[in-house]
């Protein structure tokens, strides 16, 4: 559940119900977006759900990238990221991402991404 409080967006990560009550929508194949929050300067964040051996092409990150996998497990060229892992992508890093068994993850965006390869 979202509220927006005293310009503050609060969000209850509990997954089972952000399942429930997100609006998602399809960003690629095998991969659904909703959208928390978009802030003119760029900022935004998101809830993205991965079905299992879906993934996002390579794509550079001109500011922060904060992930929170909230289930299964999520890939990238560095590693393996299971349910309870945070990590940051600092400016400038590059990489693909994916989901052999399927995840749903919380990423924060400092600015939007560049993808580098095409996006189908």
């Amino acid at each position: 559940m979202t509220a927006e409080l005293e310009g503050r967006v609060v969000l209850e990560l509990i997954p089972e119900l952000l399942k429930r009550t997100a609006d998602f929508r399809l960003l690629r194949p095998g991969v659904e977006i909703a959208t928390l929050y978009e802030d003119p300067a760029g900022a935004s964040a998101a809830l993205l759900r991965y079905a299992p051996g879906a993934e996002v092409p390579r794509h550079r990150h001109p500011g922060y990238e904060h992930i929170f996998v909230l289930e299964g497990e999520q890939s990238d060229d560095r590693g393996v990221y299971r349910a309870g892992t945070f990590a940051v992508n600092r400016p400038g890093t590059e990489h693909r991402v994916w989901s052999s068994t399927g995840c749903l993850a919380l990423l924060i965006w400092q600015l939007p991404v560049v993808f580098l390869a095409s996006v189908s």
